[in-house]
């Protein structure tokens, strides 16, 4: 099974599904700042501005590049069936295809179970000693406001824009048809540089910078990529956006309850 352009609408809007996302990635942003503040405390004490305008700065970039990703990936990827239909057909106000039945229940499944997973492989690895600046229960709550910055910001920038490039670009050299193992790819790749993403913060909270280390970051991350991956390729980024939230719920919020 391939996909090609000439397939799909040719002039599908976007501009209102991405600021759907730009405003969604700013929220999410903010609800992420308790988490960041208690992480690394000593980085934001250090900064030379007062914390207001930081975090208005960081919520407003991020907010900006969401929607700049989000309208990218769209418009490359939706040519390919790389879209998010569900929040499409609302915002739009158009029916959905009666074809495309919703998953959501395999979507949080596997998003469990690619945390648990996960949870299992870092406990088995050597420990780091990171200072803590709040109790399980602070890091719960907090960890829970967290989970919607990987749920819609991270999933906008390494799904639907990563995905979505690598795979236009390798349909580009293929006379613009995409195949499966072109999308296959580009979940992995995109998965492993979103497990390389996570290694400035582990850095920042004074991890060392040992190669076991950084592999099982990267791909214990990766994991979780690839599953949110392959949910965007076959259902949509809503999916993909459920399976990370979910998959962080158990990671944020879960784990530091149940270890203390």
């Amino acid at each position: 099974m391939s996909a090609t352009p000439a397939t799909l609408p040719s002039r599908t809007p976007h501009l209102k599904l991405a600021l759907l996302f730009g405003a969604a990635g700013a929220l999410a942003t903010l609800a992420l700042l308790p988490y960041l503040l208690a992480l690394m405390p000593q980085k934001f004490a250090a900064m030379p501005l007062p914390l207001p305008v930081v975090a208005g700065a960081q919520i407003a970039q991020a907010g900006l590049l969401c929607w700049l990703l989000a309208w990218l990936g769209l418009c490359l990827g939706t040519p390919y069936g790389l879209d998010a239909p569900w929040l499409r057909a609302w915002i739009y106000r158009r029916p959905r295809d009666p074809a495309g039945h919703p998953h959501w229940g395999l979507a949080a499944l596997l998003g469990v179970l690619a945390a648990v997973v996960v949870a299992g492989l870092s406990l088995l690895g050597p420990k780091e000693a990171v200072e803590q600046a709040a109790t399980a229960t602070g890091w719960a709550w907090r960890g829970f406001l967290a989970s919607f910055y990987g749920g819609i910001v991270e999933e906008v920038e390494c799904r639907l824009f990563l995905v979505a490039v690598m795979v236009w670009l390798l349909a580009r050299c293929n006379r613009r048809v995409a195949r499966p193992w072109m999308f296959v790819l580009a979940i992995v790749l995109a998965a492993l540089l979103f497990g390389a993403g996570h290694l400035p913060a582990a850095f920042a909270i004074g991890m060392a910078h040992t190669p076991a280390l950084i592999t099982r970051i990267v791909v214990l991350n990766a994991l979780v990529g690839v599953v949110t991956g392959g949910l965007f390729w076959k259902y949509g980024l809503e999916h993909a956006m459920l399976a990370h939230f979910c998959a962080d719920l158990v990671l944020h919020v879960g784990v530091p309850l149940t270890l203390g």
